[in-house]
Order: C-alpha cells, then sequence, then structure tokens
C-alpha cells in the first residue's frame, strides 16, 4: 500500500529580520515532512528599486528571504501578492529570480500574463499535483498582461446599492461580482490543469482584511466556479486573520489561512524609511486600523486576531483527497509561529475562533479535534 502524500499549506510569509531562519524555528521540522510545503510570500524581495506611486503600503525584505523559506521546507510559494510591484519592475524581477535561485517553485506571477497563469505542476511517486495562484487585491496595474510583467488576476467589481432608495443618506448593501476575463481565464487554466494533473489546488490572494468573519461576494463566485470546474482544494490569505472555512460539493475553502511569518511593522526598516520612519502615522494605515475595532486597544503592528493563525494539511491516496484538516498556530510577540498542541489553552481559542467566525458567515462545516489535528468533515 502506498503511503499518503501530505500537502501542508500556510498564509503570508513576510520575514525582515537578521536572523531569517528563526521566524520558521518552531514550525520547520513539521513543514518539512511534507510532500508539497505551499506559502503566500507577501513582499518584494529586492534591495532596490523605487516605490511605485500607487503603492498604498509598500512591502519588502531581503532576497535572502527565498533561501530562508527552503530551508523551512516549503518547495511552492505564490507570488501573487497585491505588493508584487511595489518596488518596482527591479523588485519584481528580483524577486523571481532569488525563488529561483533558491529553487522554489513560483506560481502566480510572470514577465507576462501567459508565464502568471502557468501552473506548478509536482509529481509525487506518481500522483500529479497543480496549483494554481491568482490575486484579487490589485493596485493599478499590478496585474500581468500579455506585454506586462505582474500577477494573475482575479479582478471583482464592487457595487453599493442603497437599502432605501427614497431615503437620503441611509447605509448600503454591498455587492461584489466576479471580473468575466478573469473569471473565463481561471476556469480555462482548471481545465488544462485538470487535464495534467490528479490534483488541482488553487490559490487566491483576496477578501476583506481585517474584518472579523466577513466573505465577499465575489469570493464565493470565484470558489464554487473553480471547484465546479475541476479545483479539489482553494487556499485563500491577503485578509491577515483568519476566515471562514466552508466546505462545498466534499472539497475544502480555507477562505483565509491568516498571517503565518509575517513580521511587526517595527523590523521593515527599508519600508519605513519611505514614510519617514514611521508607518503607524499614514492615511492608509490609519484609514486600514479603522475597519478592526480590537486594533485601537493593540500595541502589535496587526490586531489580536491577526495572531491566531492555522496550518492546512491535506493527505492523498491513490490519486484522491483522503482528509483535510488544520493545525491550529499561536504567533507570539517575537512572530515566530508556534503550532499548538490539544492540551495548550491557545489550541481551544484558535478553534472557538474558526468555529465562530464559520458560523457567523452561516456555515455549516462540521469540525474534529484528532490528536493535534482539527479535522473538517467532506461529506
Amino acid at each position: 500500500m502506498s503511503k499518503d502524500i501530505v500537502i501542508y499549506g500556510v498564509g503570508d510569509v513576510g520575514p525582515c529580520r537578521d536572523n531569517l531562519d528563526s521566524i520558521f524555528d518552531h514550525v520547520r521540522p513539521v513543514i518539512k515532512e511534507g510532500d508539497i510545503s505551499f506559502c503566500q510570500l507577501e513582499p518584494v524581495l529586492t534591495d532596490r528599486g523605487t516605490p511605485l506611486p500607487q503603492a498604498r503600503l509598500t512591502c519588502s525584505s531581503s532576497p535572502k528571504v527565498a533561501q530562508a523559506l527552503k530551508n523551512a521546507g516549503f518547495n511552492v510559494v505564490s507570488f501573487a501578492t497585491n505588493h508584487c510591484m511595489d518596488w518596482g519592475r527591479e523588485g519584481f524581477y528580483d524577486t523571481l529570480e532569488a525563488l529561483k535561485s533558491a529553487g522554489l517553485n513560483q506560481v502566480g506571477a510572470g514577465r507576462n500574463l501567459d508565464e502568471a497563469r502557468k501552473p506548478v505542476i509536482i509529481d509525487v511517486n506518481g500522483t500529479r499535483i497543480a496549483f494554481l495562484a491568482y490575486c484579487s487585491i490589485l493596485p493599478q496595474d499590478y496585474w500581468a498582461t500579455e506585454r506586462r510583467q505582474g500577477c494573475a488576476p482575479l479582478r471583482a467589481y464592487t457595487v453599493y446599492e442603497q437599502i432605501e432608495h427614497d431615503q437620503p443618506g441611509t447605509p448600503c448593501r454591498i455587492h461584489s461580482y466576479p471580473h468575466r476575463e478573469d473569471m473565463k481565464n481561471m476556469l480555462e487554466d482548471i481545465k488544462k490543469a485538470k487535464e495534467n494533473a490528479d490534483i488541482v489546488v488553487l490559490s487566491v490572494h483576496w477578501g476583506i482584511h481585517f474584518k472579523e468573519a466577513e466573505i465577499a461576494e465575489y469570493q464565493r463566485d470565484y470558489a464554487y466556479a473553480a471547484i465546479d470546474n475541476g479545483v479539489d482544494l482553494v487556499l485563500g490569505h491577503h485578509a491577515h486573520i483568519l476566515k471562514p472555512i466552508e466546505v462545498y460539493k466534499g472539497k475544502a475553502i480555507f477562505y483565509s489561512l491568516g498571517n503565518f511569518a509575517m513580521e511587526e511593522i517595527g523590523n521593515m526598516k527599508r519600508d519605513l524609511a519611505v514614510y519617514g520612519g514611521d508607518h503607524a502615522s499614514s492615511k492608509s494605515f490609519k484609514e486600514m486600523k479603522s475597519i478592526a475595532p480590537k486594533w485601537k486597544d493593540s500595541n502589535r503592528s496587526f490586531p489580536p486576531d491577526s495572531y491566531k493563525s492555522m496550518i492546512a494539511k491535506c493527505t492523498i491516496s491513490e490519486k484522491k483527497i483522503k482528509t483535510v484538516s488544520y493545525l491550529p498556530v499561536d504567533i507570539p510577540e517575537d512572530c515566530a509561529a508556534v503550532i499548538l498542541e490539544k492540551n495548550d489553552i491557545r489550541f481551544k481559542e484558535v478553534n472557538d475562533y474558526v468555529e465562530h467566525i464559520t458560523r457567523t458567515e452561516k456555515m455549516d462545516t462540521i469540525f474534529e479535534v484528532k490528536g493535534n489535528e482539527v479535522l473538517i468533515k467532506l461529506d
């Protein structure tokens, strides 16, 4: 009987410290156990370039981060991030080169749209697993075109509908819809990937950041369409907090895996210099902070919920997904993530939070604690 294949997936990573490897010290043994270990790279990896004017808050780190990711056990990295062009073409291409030089499989960004849409396909003991990656959080011109570098886009439109149309100044409903061409491209990519792989994993940088539980309409539209057309697992990120987990037609959707190895802002010295050494006083940062009420009472760079995290785990047997689960994670003040054990009070805190936000969005996902993992019932 062949051994099960294990995939691990985590959310945003962005080490920026003297000892880059240290941020993974507590999780490295587990990440290295995976046949495939995936992460979402948030910052640009460069020491040069000029910030683009449309970058709201730049995010960069050293090209040496790529080797730290490799040392930690990751082998598939999405660079479909809303920061991919923060430091211009130089920063973008430096990042691609750093990831390639470290022997990492980069997905979701490229020198043009065709390259950005190209899947990563890994063969593990005869089972072929494809990864596709896209981004919905897109400053102007950060997405790739046939003639421009950038990330693979999954754009969305937003419509504000006044609830009481005859009452000026009253609240509105917010609707969001997938971009037709991007939806078409995604479905084409899934079809091609499915023709060449047994399992297709979709990674998407999307969603409403810092807002507890809430899922935008377009996210469901994209996720359901992807699964209807052959995707086996959806890994979401960007929100910097955990979001609900949904099961649709027997397939798991992690709407946000949260932060995993993101530094406190004070460590991002190069980016801080752009704002005169004080990120927190910028208009953009203040606008973001107003989204999460709990943030105003926090002395850390992110709201308190951002320090609850997880590692998604998927086991594959006979070329099909057998189980999906997650490992609860805590991010302490040094930002070096810790995988929690069942008897740790923080284990229950993460699980209670996931259950709460999932029920808040009226999803009936069934969770079961088994050892130090939380199983997700798929049928």
